[in-house]
């Protein structure tokens, strides 16, 4: 939201002139003058304190025109881990069979209350929920491959089969026996220059590519998983690797087309539009009117408006590329600023 309480407005100048860094992620600051926004660590010139206005998220400065800035990259740096959370996180994958205490957090001078506190408002669960998952998904992969829930309870540090049971058919849903054929849908985070997203995939290919503040993201997620009849829990398999590497390219025009594979469950009408949409070229528009043409349902232009707003998987398949028939940018989850930026940036590139 637009911060209005004046006292408020003092503490996050008074920040932004000392570039207090505890306060990144708390509020972002459009400088009038220039339609570009910061965050509180930046080190380009101060505004005055009349030249500016502060927002609560990213989101709400993109939505109110503002421009990220280049110097202090605030959809990346606001919500990159801070390097004591990336450095647990690291432990965590390298090490997917134990389960990391708070005391080894404070041996590799990490603090695991801020690690707790990041994994709260940045993935909406502990790090401990965010362990177990990692551990889970290992040992789902062992009883694939054919060890037994005793070998793979105890090789991957539970103390007892039943709390092993019980923790997996948590996550899962189905208890270690019965669950060799259970698809799972693994979850993982991404930063970009437009903020955060959530990428996930199933042995298949990629299912789901979000910014995390999307509007009915939870309702996704659910309906990914009643669709799929798989659970979704954290971790990553090749097809989210491949996918953090091409948008990484992506956005730094180094990419114009995707080659990761996709795993897209809908019906036969969604599945051809989504499909119409990977054929729009990298940096060119299309109207509602011309993808429904395109499909042979010219009189499905709503219809098929309907069908791109169910997309999930953003930019890969580029629903941002489809406009209104007047010109206007319209009807974009991510939010229409967003839409806007991604247009631009494709444009410029190609003019590179």
């Amino acid at each position: 939201m637009l911060v209005t309480d004046q006292k408020t407005i003092s503490n996050y100048y008074q920040a932004l002139l000392d570039r207090e860094p505890s306060y990144v992620g708390i509020f972002y600051v459009g400088v009038k003058t220039t339609s570009i926004f910061c965050i509180s660590t930046c080190r380009a010139r101060k505004p005055k304190l009349e030249n500016v206005e502060f927002f609560t998220t990213l989101k709400e400065a993109l939505d109110a025109g503002y421009r990220p800035c280049k110097v202090c990259k605030p959809a990346e740096n606001a919500n990159e881990a801070p390097e004591l959370v990336e450095k647990a996180i690291n432990l965590v994958k390298d090490n997917p069979k134990e389960k990391i205490t708070d005391w080894q957090l404070r041996e590799h001078q990490i603090s695991p209350e801020l690690v707790r506190r990041w994994f709260k408002k940045n993935y909406g669960m502990t790090f401990q929920a965010y362990q177990r998952m990692y551990r889970i998904n290992n040992a789902l992969q062992e009883l694939k491959d054919g060890k037994t829930a005793t070998e793979t309870a105890f090789g991957t540090g539970y103390e007892s089969l039943s709390g092993f049971g019980y923790t997996y058919k948590k996550f899962v849903g189905k208890s270690p026996k019965n669950s060799t054929e259970q698809s799972i849908i693994l979850i993982s985070r991404l930063t970009t220059p437009l903020g955060p997203m959530f990428v996930c995939a199933t042995d298949k290919g990629v299912c789901l590519l979000e910014f995390v503040d999307r509007r009915m993201l939870e309702t996704e997620f659910k309906d990914l998983q009643l669709r799929l009849k798989a659970k979704i829990i954290a971790g990553e398999n090749q097809h989210i690797k491949q996918t953090k590497q091409e948008i990484a390219e992506y956005f730094a025009n180094e990419r114009t087309a995707f080659t990761v594979t996709l795993h897209t469950p809908g019906t036969d009408f969604q599945n051809s539009v989504w499909e119409c949409l990977k054929t729009i070229p990298y940096g060119q528009i299309c109207s509602y009117q011309q993808q429904a043409e395109k499909i042979n349902k010219p009189k499905a232009v709503r219809a098929v408006a309907t069908a791109n707003g169910c997309n999930r998987i953003a930019i890969i398949i580029p629903c941002h590329r489809v406009i209104g028939k007047n010109g206007k940018l319209v009807g974009y989850a991510g939010g229409l600023e967003r839409k806007r930026w991604l247009l631009e940036h494709e444009r410029k590139s190609l003019n590179l």
